[in-house]
């Protein structure tokens, strides 16, 4: 069958060429197409619902809408877990499915689902399915300057200009508005006159109701006309509220709102706010992206947008963006393009270094930019975005590509020199090399294939992120067994043509220097193999002193300190306190050019906050003005300010990376100890003891537990009797005191497209509640006091739960030491010193968590994968034996990979583990190469001249394939940007692991041919 196509190429010159520029075209129209973006896409099939509980506490807030909302949704199919925050006046339940279950049907189940619980809720609550966006869709960020307009006119603006324009955009979620005032026409009632008046605030709420509405009588006839009968009875101003009749006394005194209230324009009661450089307040506006949406496209249309809103803002507004992810998409994808190119021009030198000839070197070359082409051209069919992890993997597939472009040129150059018989036409003898040759390409890049099969089958985030790299690298192998078959032997054909099959100097020079060392190699055999046993020890010893973690940290370039302030603060001290902080920062750290700090709740909720919790997001200026162009040293400047500050908690993190970690965990860290058990003071207990425990233990860094007690509350319990002697329900009180303190809407005033709440909010935020009055049943006044007892408490800052059980969590980075060995550490300290209660349990997670489960399936799906090679390679030879053989290569390609790690005091983490892979692929196909010439000559050779003239022929194949491989990732090693600390390690491995397999497989594999190999 490959003979047939190899010689219908060859007798179909032009159609041939005609599809390899079919391809060249494929691949450019389908690259203009790719979603472009930093990363691939981790999010987890993950649905929110996110309830507003204006008022209600975090007990009541969990006993009520959380509670209730968890049960219902328990047994949808593929549901995976359900997590739930509750706090103050917010409650979120977040339901992970399993990977490939899609969005919409999750949605559909989860939407359905809460219908069926939605009626039983409480009925002041609002909210339910949030957008259908990801945890990483916070693609831009931008806020509204303007020396003019007050914080509520900046808000309107948001809410009411930027945001419907911004939401039209396809591929836009949604816009969440941050911070400001929004706009609201405020009741505020004089309790005490109304309740002289035997005026309840039931009326003023029918009355509202029943006089703000336009109606419509239906249609009248007059003569030819029908006209439409319409009553506008809407309100538009604050004195339409004013001039409202609430009652007409007995002696015809009519009473207005006006009279018992005051009407004004005010501010909604607001559960969060934005800080700016140190100055006080600001408007923030945050763009989400759908999920699957192109960011790069998306973010270009969002900033499009931006400019022509900012001609039609008031004079002086400004829209200042100061966090654009399409900035480190760029930054990340430049960087690995940049070292693709790099890699290609090396590769060029090395061909022409060991061909010797520019049309041949250039004949093999351009297999590398066809097959890239027609990766993107698969890439684009299955949906693969161009991001860091996916050209990360075609630039590992360069050295591999390229070998079988290698083996099929130079076999063409050999038969071309050398024609077996002098009546075949050119056309016959390259399809006879290419013939001769088409098994062991075809079975060596199969066996590659196989090799990176164990990254398909990872789960997770591992598999979310190193999927794309497998992907790539099987698409990129794929053509290049097509191209070096039908496309290189055609191209040879056209170009080719008196070759001269000679050595070029560099290779007769390490011919020079390898024959001598062969030959003294078989002399020392019994040395050598104590030589690589000792190695193999030593091997050992570094494997057990090198750290595991599970990725690198990616500078982002973009820093979030996560903020805790004491539970009780409220929004004026606040605010005081993140302005001194940023005064402090950009006074101590001048690196710093901007910090935006957003405390509290956000408008959709997506982000369950309190009024305690900032997350300071810092813009730098340029590295090139940074006094010492390190980020953990800066980290160090910052870590001094705020140790100045007293009552605050820290931690450090950055835009994607907390987001992550929320989304798999529910928090933020490289480690996450979860307690789990039943009473929230017993876990808040466990937690400050296990934080002790935590900081103690060596290799901790921002320690973090968020505070879960000292919440102040004024608790009012109800005396049932007196209730009952006026006639008073529970929730008449409960009513009037929600006005009194937060507010209670009761309409609507439309201005043009605008709408403006109409809030009845009483003055009772400062003042005391027993000051408070009520209506009894027959009308008369009653003090507050006298159905309730005021007293002081305190209460939890929010509960969490995770499969319907409570829990606490303490996070912590993790330096100077590799997070395996950290966590071993941590879990001995917290066994001797904890004993937990019965009920009571702990687990760690975090980036420690994606760790264990990549390896845990690595450790099934390799051996798996070793097995089928194997079996490949007992196919190709029909020889256990010479199977056996070439797997000796893997271990000679592991030691240097393990020495490289140990020597450069980098950890094995997953793209390490990618690296050793690839590794292993490189190794055997090497392998492959050495024992199939060797069998080919040993039909007519003794095994003793096999094994030298075998090994000298194959010595350029061989090392040009190892050298093209390892000069491919050399400008990954030096790459600097975001994205080089998850390339370096792979990159590494490679190298040294390549040093160390060519050198020993030169040597070994003719040396355990000649032992175990008879003459034929």
């Amino acid at each position: 069958m490959i003979d047939k196509l190899i010689g219908f190429a060859l007798s179909q010159r032009v159609f041939a060429i005609i599809i390899a520029l079919a391809i060249a075209a494929g691949g450019i129209i389908s690259y203009s197409k790719l979603t472009i973006d930093a990363f691939p896409d981790v999010s987890t099939t993950q649905v929110k619902i996110i309830i507003k509980a204006p008022g209600m506490t975090p007990k009541e807030v969990e006993q009520q809408i959380t509670i209730p909302i968890e049960l219902e949704m328990q047994g949808i199919p593929h549901q995976k877990i359900v997590r739930s925050i509750s706090k103050y006046a917010l409650a979120d339940v977040t339901i992970d499915f399993e990977e490939g279950t899609d969005l919409y049907w999750a949605r559909d189940r989860v939407y359905q689902r809460f219908n069926n619980i939605k009626n039983d809720l409480p009925p002041s609550v609002s909210g339910g399915i949030a957008p259908v966006t990801t945890p990483l869709g916070e693609i831009l960020m931008f806020t509204i300057e303007s020396p003019t307009l007050s914080l509520m006119e900046k808000r309107t603006l948001l809410d009411w200009i930027i945001r419907p324009e911004l939401r039209n955009i396809e591929g836009v979620a949604d816009v969440n508005a941050l911070g400001g005032e929004v706009k609201t026409y405020r009741i505020k009632p004089d309790f005490a006159r109304m309740a002289s008046l035997g005026i309840t605030l039931d009326e003023i709420e029918q009355k509202i109701e029943k006089n703000n509405a336009n109606f419509g009588a239906g249609r009248i006839e007059r003569g030819d006309e029908a006209l439409l009968v319409r009553l506008p009875g809407r309100m538009k101003e604050s004195r339409d509220i004013a001039n409202l009749v609430v009652k007409v006394e007995d002696n015809g005194a009519i009473i207005r709102l006006g009279d018992i209230a005051d009407i004004s324009i005010d501010a909604l009661t607001r559960y969060g706010y934005v800080t700016k450089d140190g100055e006080g307040e600001a408007v923030e506006g945050l763009v989400l992206g759908l999920k699957g949406a192109d960011a790069s496209h998306v973010t270009a249309e969002v900033k499009k947008r931006l400019k022509e809103l900012e001609k039609r803002l008031p004079e002086g507004t400004k829209l200042n963006i100061f966090y654009d992810r399409s900035d480190l998409i760029g930054k990340a994808v430049s960087m690995v393009q940049k070292a693709l190119t790099e890699a290609v021009l090396l590769v060029l030198v090395v061909l022409l270094l060991f061909l010797g000839s520019f049309v041949s070197a250039i004949t093999v070359a351009l297999i590398l930019p066809l097959a890239i082409l027609s990766a993107f051209i698969l890439m684009y069919y299955f949906g693969i975005s161009v991001n860091l992890m996916s050209l990360g993997g075609i630039a590992i597939a360069i050295g591999m590509i390229i070998d079988s472009g290698v083996v099929m040129v130079e076999n063409i150059i050999a038969r071309l020199a050398h024609p077996q018989s002098k009546s075949w036409s050119r056309i016959q003898i390259i399809y006879n090399a290419a013939k001769e040759v088409s098994t062991p390409v075809i079975s060596g890049v199969f066996i590659i294939i196989i090799v990176f099969t164990p990254l398909l089958m990872l789960q997770g985030l591992g598999g979310k992120l190193f999927a794309p790299v497998a992907l790539s690298i099987v698409f990129t192998l794929a053509a290049s067994i097509l191209l070096a078959l039908f496309i290189i032997p055609t191209i040879a054909s056209f170009f080719i043509r008196k070759p001269k099959h000679e050595d070029t100097f560099l290779m007769k020079w390490l011919l020079k220097g390898y024959e001598p060392l062969l030959k003294g190699a078989f002399k020392a055999e019994f040395g050598i193999y104590a030589l690589l046993l000792v190695l193999l020890g030593g091997t050992f010893y570094a494997f057990a002193n090198i750290g595991k973690t599970f990725m690198p940290t990616m500078d982002e370039g973009n820093i979030v300190i996560g903020i805790e302030a004491p539970p009780s603060i409220n929004i004026p001290a606040g605010i005081a306190l993140n302005t001194e902080i940023q005064k402090r920062l950009m006074k101590e750290v001048p690196e710093i050019k901007s910090i935006i700090a957003r405390t509290g709740s956000d408008e959709i909720g997506l982000d369950p906050m309190g009024l305690n919790d900032t997350d300071t997001f810092l813009v730098f200026k340029p590295k090139s003005e940074w006094r010492k162009q390190d980020t953990e040293w800066l980290k160090d400047q910052m870590r001094k300010v705020l140790e100045s500050i007293q009552g605050i908690e820290y931690s450090f993190t950055q835009p994607i990376e907390m987001r992550t970690s929320e989304m798999l965990t529910g928090s933020r860290g490289d480690v996450v100890i979860k307690i789990f058990g039943e009473e929230i003071d017993k876990l808040n207990e466990l937690g400050i003891a296990i934080k002790e425990i935590t900081e103690k233990t060596e290799g901790s860094q921002d320690v973090y537990m968020r505070q879960n007690e000292g919440v102040a509350y004024q608790e009012l319990r109800f005396n049932d009797e007196k209730l009952g002697n006026y006639g008073l329900d529970k929730t008449d009180v409960a009513h009037l005191l929600k006005a009194a303190v937060s507010g209670v809407e009761i309409g609507t005033i439309y201005k043009g497209m605008k709408q403006f709440p109409i809030i009845v909010r009483g003055d009772y935020l400062r003042k005391n509640l027993d000051e408070l009055y009520l209506v009894g049943q027959k009308g008369e006044p009653i003090a507050l006091s006298e159905v309730v007892t005021i007293i002081r408490s305190s209460g939890p800052v929010e509960i969490k739960h995770e499969h319907a059980r409570r829990f606490v969590s303490i996070q912590t980075n993790v330096t100077g030491i590799d997070l395996v060995t950290f966590v071993d550490h941590l879990k001995a300290n917290i066994a001797k010193e904890i004993k937990l209660p019965a009920g009571y349990s702990i687990t760690y997670g975090g980036q420690f968590k994606n760790q264990q489960a990549t390896m845990e399936r690595l450790s099934i799906v390799v051996p798996i994968a070793l097995v089928l090679i194997f079996m490949i390679l007992y196919m190709t030879f029909k020889s256990i034996l010479q199977s056996v053989i070439i797997f000796t290569t893997i271990p000679l390609a592991m030691m240097g990979g393990i020495f490289g790690l140990y020597v450069t005091d980098s950890y094995l983490s997953v793209p390490a583990s990618v690296g050793f892979i690839a590794l292993l692929g490189i190794a055997v196909l090497n392998g492959v190469v050495m024992i199939s010439y060797f069998n080919e000559l040993a039909r007519s050779l003794p095994i003793k001249e096999v094994v030298i003239e075998g090994a000298k022929r194959r010595l350029r194949p061989v090392l040009m394939t190892a050298t093209i491989a390892a000069l491919a990732l050399v400008p990954m090693l030096y790459a600097t940007g975001p994205g080089s600390e998850i390339q370096k390690p792979l990159a590494i491995v490679v190298i040294f692991g390549l040093i160390s397999s060519t050198a020993l497989t030169l040597l070994l594999l003719p040396m355990l041919y000649r032992r175990f190999m008879k003459d034929s």
